[in-house]
């Protein structure tokens, strides 16, 4: 059964990223014991000017501040960016 925290956690995660004009359709986004994990294949949506690795920079340290997260690995690929 899943941890409830975590549960919670993932729901955050997500809403962090929904703010962000960033395509997680082919990317897996979870948390567990703590540590968000976002994995898979990240997309620039059209019309975004700031540079990918900026904005997962900015959601990086947002979730880091939050005492829900005790760690974030972003392990993916960016595509169609530059």
């Amino acid at each position: 059964m899943a941890d409830p925290n975590d549960v919670a956690a993932t729901k955050l995660l997500r809403r962090e990223f929904a703010r962000k004009p960033i395509d997680i359709s082919q990317a897996d986004l979870r948390v567990s014991h703590g540590v968000a994990y976002v994995r898979g294949v990240l997309k620039p949506m059209k019309g975004s000017a700031e540079p990918m690795q900026a904005m997962l920079d900015h959601i990086s340290k947002a979730l880091r501040s939050r005492g829900e997260f005790r760690d974030v690995v972003i392990d993916c690929v960016i595509r169609g960016e530059g």
